[in-house]
């Protein structure tokens, strides 16, 4: 396995901060442009239906003026779909959403919802986007991704983050890295993220068949106390030494 491990920053807690008391600042795009310069290879941000994080004009402003591929998080419903029609952005990652929630809280349901996602999926890949479902680490989703013939899944990492170290986050690893490997044996490419640390990011990165982590929040928080490029670079590089050293083992 020689693929790079791609690296998503999601600056929607930029976008949090500022709009706690509102005008322009922090600035997102500024984000954006440390992120790059420290190593990200994309900029993810959710556009919620409440606007509380990214807004339309960020948005745009993502897409037109920063280099790096925008990743859209969005829920399947048919306000986001015309704005990501009318934006296009190069990869869009249906999520579930509730109005309630703090952030995401699990993966979509892409079997419960498959036949009205199908037209998601259609229009989305017409538009010119990679289509990728925010899915839980489970055989019965990942097939149903593979029914509508969406091309990506970001696997949720957020239980085994959550869970506490020893045989409980144990058992979630192993759940994720048993669906990345049936993800990529039917063709799908894997992404993961929603939770990742710089204390649990390694056992995710090591994972051979996963592409791309997604990573925004700790990354934010962290840059209170170093900076976000610092923050970063130290995400980076541990991402990079995990992989290396599978890698190494694989081969030795």
């Amino acid at each position: 396995m020689s693929r790079r491990l791609r690296l998503g920053v999601n600056i929607d807690h930029v976008v949090t901060i500022r709009n706690a008391r509102g005008g322009g600042h922090p600035e997102p795009l500024r984000a954006a442009r440390l992120a790059a310069e420290a190593g990200a290879d994309g900029i993810v941000a959710h556009l919620r239906e409440d606007r509380r994080h990214i807004g339309d004009d960020d948005i745009a402003r993502l897409i037109n003026e920063i280099d790096l591929p925008l990743n859209l998080e969005m829920a399947a419903t048919d306000e986001m779909l015309e704005i990501a029609l009318r934006h296009r952005p190069p990869a869009v990652c249906l999520v579930p959403e509730k109005r309630q929630e703090l952030t995401t809280e699990g993966g979509l349901d892409v079997v419960a919802g498959a036949r009205d996602l199908a037209r998601f999926v259609t229009a989305l890949r017409d538009g010119g986007a990679r289509v990728c479902f925010f899915v839980d680490p489970d055989f019965r989703q990942l097939d149903a991704v593979k029914a509508l013939d969406a091309p990506a899944v970001e696997l949720h990492t957020g239980t085994y983050c959550d869970a506490p170290p020893g045989e409980k986050r144990e058992a979630e690893l192993a759940r994720i890295v048993a669906a990345a490997a049936h993800a990529d044996a039917l063709g799908i490419e894997v992404l993961a993220g929603h939770g990742l640390s710089f204390d649990t990011v390694g056992p995710i990165a090591a994972i051979p068949s996963v592409v791309e982590l997604n990573i925004g929040h700790f990354l934010i928080g962290e840059a209170i106390f170093c900076g976000l490029d610092s923050s970063i670079r130290r995400m980076r590089a541990l991402m990079d030494k995990a992989r290396a050293e599978a890698l190494g083992e694989r081969s030795a």
